[in-house]
């Protein structure tokens, strides 16, 4: 399925590239520094020595990676915890297919979270336009990411989807490899996670089979991601309003740059992580439903959402977002004064970091609302369904 396919520009390293690799990020002060500002007690050439005692790329998500994440988890998380474990089985690849957070920790906390468990690895497929400096596409490639080529002209688009289609299904089907991908390109900046039927489409491009014997050699396993805050509220809402003045807007590299920083460090309360089941048994229902190809995909993408939104770990955080956005008073009951003010206290500093032209605050605080307010509203839709 992949002899026309040449893997080598989107692949991740493998254990043989892993020490020149390493080599050469130890070249990279940035990257040095950004390892100090998670482990400050670490001197360059302490880091240096680390990075060189990896051979393989087991031992650099071990040891460096994975070191890195539950250093950060204490100090940005109150506490990552992974829900519905039993539903999946430790020597079964999956395709696991998540709502969209963060731009660096949803798969880096999902991985980190299997590992403690004793499950398989993923791969994980991340745009080539997060790489804003070439040390970035190293580590990201040593931490068995999978590039996604983004941003080309139609004709190489469709070349880059169909090689990525079938890179995917021989990573499952053949290397027994689990690989995890975000819902949609970018997130979901109101907080609204929607399937992106393209990507289903994307992935049925190396089916040679029916739609759902295409879809069952994939393995799709939705999992549902939930912060209780999200440090880029502000960033995003900043990005509505420039949006709204400007049509014409586009973010920098310099604004995915600051968005990962701010992610990453940014507080984050708690944060979980909900394995929904294997959707094959559905797939079945779906095509007994239709032939039609484009109804198809819309009954998988609409599925998929399900399995997302009634997943959901709703906090206080939703429910007050919920009923302010909303003027009412529908779960007034189910947090106290104290929470609903430490949670307007949060926005008010929120809302104090942006500086731009023509500040407009009531829409700011509106956005970040619908942030919190979103996955509350999907999550009762898709309960009551």
């Amino acid at each position: 399925m992949n002899e026309n396919f040449d893997f080598d520009a989107i692949r991740p390293y493998r254990d043989e590239e892993v020490v020149d690799v390493l080599k050469n990020l130890c070249e990279e002060e940035q990257f040095i520094k950004v390892i100090q500002s998670i482990k400050p007690e670490l001197s360059s050439d302490m880091i240096k020595a680390i990075l060189l005692q990896n051979k393989t790329v087991l031992d650099f998500q071990g040891s460096v990676i994975l070191s890195l994440l539950e250093e950060l988890t204490g100090k940005v998380t109150n506490g990552v915890e992974l829900i519905g474990k039993e539903k999946i089985s430790p020597d079964k690849a999956y395709l696991y297919i998540t709502n969209h957070r963060d731009i660096v920790l949803d798969s880096a906390f999902l991985n980190m979270l299997l590992y403690r468990n004793k499950y398989v690895l993923t791969e994980i497929g991340i745009g080539d336009n997060l790489f804003v400096y070439d040390w970035i596409r190293h580590v990201a490639k040593l931490n068995r990411s999978f590039v996604v080529e983004r941003n080309l002209p139609l004709r190489q688009q469709l070349i880059s989807s169909a090689r990525m289609s079938a890179y995917m299904r021989h990573t499952l089907s053949e290397k027994k490899q689990s690989m995890w991908i975000a819902q949609r390109e970018g997130r979901a900046k109101n907080s609204d996670d929607r399937t992106q039927p393209a990507l289903l489409k994307m992935l049925n491009m190396s089916g040679k089979n029916q739609f759902a014997d295409n879809f069952k050699q994939l393995h799709i396993c939705p999992i549902s991601i939930s912060y209780e805050y999200d440090p880029c509220d502000y960033l995003k809402a900043i990005e509505f309003q420039l949006k709204r003045d400007n049509p014409e807007y586009k973010k920098t590299k310099a604004d995915d740059l600051k968005s990962m920083g701010t992610g990453i460090m940014g507080y984050k309360g708690k944060v979980c992580f909900t394995i929904s089941e294997e959707i094959d048994n559905e797939l079945d229902h779906i095509a007994q439903q239709t032939e039609n190809k484009g109804e198809q995909i819309n009954l998988l993408t609409e599925l998929i959402d399900k399995k997302i939104h009634s997943n959901y770990t709703i906090f206080s955080n939703n429910k007050i977002a919920y009923d302010l956005l909303l003027s009412k008073n529908k779960f007034a009951t189910e947090y106290n004064e104290e929470e609903k003010q430490t949670f307007l206290s949060y926005i008010d500093k929120q809302l104090a970091k942006i500086n731009i032209p023509n500040k407009d605050e009531d829409f700011l605080r509106t956005k970040i609302l619908e942030m919190y307010a979103n996955p509350l509203i999907n999550h009762l839709t898709a309960k009551n369904a």
